[in-house]
């Protein structure tokens, strides 16, 4: 299930290898190059693209993964898929029994998305390989070690990155690599792990990395000192609540102590009029007095 086309640069020197490839659009998630995912499919059009690639007798054959850009489609078109993707191969291809597939995926390369050549039973796209422009080697370590320095930063804030990643990045000396590996490891929005995975050139996306992870570090800066303004609000709130309650309970011991107490006086002052012996229009005086 593969055509090879090679075409001429414009510059007319470079050739560039277009293949006609079975496409797997996925939702919610961007596949890089070296990434390997798992993926439950279910799509009739996805299935048999992954049976497509299985049944091939060529070992070179790949499946291209192309993200969608509304995960609600359930028959995207060329319009509604990202001109990126990575073409990849299946590791593994288990078949549920719901009907559903789960396959084990490795990205290999960048590939762009010529134009959809044929619909159904599955979806099948001329794509082009994207080759890597030559870089500085310089500029590229140094940026490396930036990208390297800010991710670090990154996962200690919080952020689920496990302490493996961290180590097997620092072993990566491909920049592209390194650059695609943090990158598939960012909590960014899609259409942002989209624009790092389009960046041919290996300098732009490791500089548009350090900018990502730089917004998302700020971010998660602000919004720390979110979660411990409001902490500090409700442990106040808390604490002025139990302190109200507290206050209450003593001022209801004394108002009852109060109210005993007085009872006493009351019933002492009755029983000495009562001994008294007073004339009776003394005494209704001095008990109205009293109940005063």
């Amino acid at each position: 299930m593969k055509r090879t086309v090679v075409k001429k640069s414009p510059d007319g020197e470079t050739p560039s290898v277009s293949l006609v490839v079975p496409v797997l659009p996925l939702r919610d998630i961007v596949v890089f190059p070296q990434m390997v995912v798992p993926l439950f499919v279910g799509r009739d059009r996805s299935i048999r693209a992954l049976e497509a690639v299985s049944d091939s007798s060529e070992s070179s054959n790949r499946v291209v993964l192309v993200t969608q850009k509304d995960s609600d489609l359930n028959d995207p078109d060329i319009d509604d898929i990202y001109s990126v993707g990575v073409a990849a191969s299946v590791l593994q291809a288990l078949k549920m029994p719901d009907g559903t597939v789960k396959a084990l995926v490795e990205g290999d390369s960048r590939v762009r998305i010529d134009r959809i050549i044929q619909q159904d039973p599955l979806l099948l796209a001329e794509v082009t390989l994207i080759p890597t422009p030559p870089y500085d080697t310089t500029e590229a370590k140094a940026l490396m070690r930036s990208v390297l320095t800010q991710f670090e930063v990154y996962a200690k804030l919080g952020r689920s990155i496990a302490p493996e990643v961290l180590v097997l990045l620092q072993d990566i000396d491909d920049p592209g690599r390194l650059a695609d590996t943090v990158a598939a490891h960012l909590s960014v929005r899609i259409a942002e792990k989209q624009l790092l995975l389009d960046q041919e050139s290996v300098l732009q996306r490791l500089e548009l990395l350090l900018v990502t992870i730089g917004q998302e570090i700020d971010l998660m800066q602000v919004e720390r000192r979110i979660r411990g303004r409001v902490k500090r609000q409700m442990e106040k709130s808390h604490r002025d609540y139990y302190l109200s309650e507290q206050i209450k309970a003593i001022q209801n011991e004394l108002g009852e102590r109060d109210g005993e107490r007085d009872k006493d006086e009351f019933t002492e002052l009755a029983e000495r009029i009562e001994a008294a012996g007073m004339p009776a229009d003394v005494r209704k005086k001095t008990e109205s007095e009293l109940k005063k």
